[in-house]
């Protein structure tokens, strides 16, 4: 319902938000959060919230109110772009949610931060009961106000530290870890990594892994031995380019993810390296076209559908009862698929 706008009523300005709210109390957020979804406080915090509330002019979003009391049964998911792997995700999601009554929507934002405001106000207006997201830094400024309002998020795949939301990964370090030990227990001393962009906290997770079993191992990695393939063909290509035309080469490679590993094995064709004789090659990511590759090549399998199938019950859980702040972390274990791109250590 539209209302006539009064004199001296500027509709431009700024409305106070919870932080504010909070701020002026000298509260914490989740103290006034409570307040508002009528949770106890102490009364002295609740009489310093009143207050800021009156003073500020605070008044609740009528969108967030609606999403905490009103059930869309639809779930908001919101990736970079739909990915082999993000592709799976939403697949396999949309079968689980749907056998809850929920339809899942999904909105790209290639990264940039005006489309990642345009698809949160999209969510929030078609009243989405939660969202998914693949977490990305560029994305926290914009998802805190919703989050305040109490849209339910769940994180997968990366990481936004420092806000309250459920997270489900796979557990990229531990996984890793056991890829590149793979390598060393067929007697590879000379291992380098084709790493991801590493503002992506899967990223970091994967290069931890792959230094913890070099240094549980006593493998020694010289600087040269790590290259930037910013999770691309391009990058994986002249990632291993750079490794293989060093002096002394490596033997084995550990790819942190498929892209770089297409990349990579397609300068390895160019270039008549032949593996797993003259390289061992593991991948980070399984797609079905490395069964297809002649060899065939091992990698590092992430469980779609037990990711989605977790996604699925965290949700249930949160949906029932929206008012706690989500802080749930689980990690999935992933299988590794040996295949001939590995082999012994050529002497």
């Amino acid at each position: 319902m539209y209302q006539d706008q009064q004199p001296g009523d500027d509709r431009h300005e700024r409305q106070p938000t919870i932080v504010d709210v909070a701020n002026r109390a000298g509260v914490a957020i989740g103290t006034v959060s409570r307040h508002l979804n009528g949770q106890s406080v102490r009364m002295s915090n609740r009489d310093q919230i009143e207050r800021a509330i009156a003073e500020l002019g605070y008044r609740r979003n009528s969108t967030a109110v609606a999403m905490k009391t009103d059930t869309s049964h639809i779930v908001g998911f919101m990736v970079p772009s739909l990915g082999e792997f993000h592709a799976g995700i939403l697949e396999q999601l949309t079968r689980k949610m749907r056998l809850n009554g929920r339809a899942v929507l999904s909105f790209c934002h290639d990264m940039k931060p005006h489309l990642v405001r345009e698809g949160l106000e999209f969510f929030a207006s078609h009243r989405v009961d939660a969202v998914v997201m693949d977490g990305e830094d560029v994305v926290r400024a914009d998802l805190l106000p919703y989050i305040e309002k109490g849209l339910v998020v769940a994180l997968y795949d990366n990481d936004v530290e420092g806000i309250p939301v459920d997270r489900v990964f796979v557990d990229n370090r531990r996984a890793s870890a056991r890829a590149v030990d793979h390598l060393i227990d067929l007697g590879h001393r000379r291992v380098a990594t084709i790493r991801g962009n590493e503002r992506d906290y899967a990223a970091r997770e994967r290069l931890a892994g792959f230094r913890q079993a070099c240094d549980a191992r006593g493998v020694v990695v010289p600087p040269e031995y790590v290259v930037h393939g910013n999770w691309g063909e391009i990058g994986g290509y002249f990632g291993i380019r750079a490794l293989m035309e060093l002096a002394e080469p490596p033997t084995a490679i550990f790819s942190a993810n498929y892209n770089m590993t297409i990349g990579a094995l397609t300068w390895a064709q160019e270039n008549g390296v032949v593996l797993p004789r003259d390289l061992s090659l593991v991948s980070f990511d399984d797609v079905p076209a490395f069964k297809l590759h002649n060899p065939g090549i091992t990698a590092v399998e992430q469980p779609i559908e037990r990711l989605a199938d977790t996604l699925s019950s965290v949700l249930d859980a949160r949906l029932a009862d929206p008012a706690v702040m989500g802080r749930r972390e689980i990690k999935v274990e992933c299988n590794i698929i040996l295949r001939g791109s590995t082999g012994p250590v050529q002497q």
